[in-house]
């Protein structure tokens, strides 16, 4: 699957139990904000089988992906109302 949102989907519909996600927060070794010398970046401490599979031929890699979930959504995780348009 070329389509990355589509492989996501497609993985937690059908695979949910092999997905794995970890926030970004527990994985921070370093970070700097934008500015005249460099972008913006972030250093992150990951598994060895992580950068293993960022590596080789882009046929066999695994799909790595960085998710944004704004906290508006996440403040409603556990809410039982529902507003127009969910």
């Amino acid at each position: 699957m070329e389509d990355p949102i589509k492989s996501l989907q497609f993985a937690l519909e059908k695979y949910p139990q092999r997905v794995e996600l970890a926030p970004v927060q527990d994985l921070l070794m370093d970070s700097a904000r934008q500015n005249d010398r460099r972008p913006a970046f972030v250093k992150l401490a990951v598994p060895d089988e992580v950068v293993k599979s960022l590596r080789g031929k882009r046929d066999n890699q695994d799909l790595i992906l960085l998710v944004r979930i704004p906290a508006e959504v996440s403040d409603r995780v556990d809410s039982r109302i529902v507003l127009p348009g969910e």
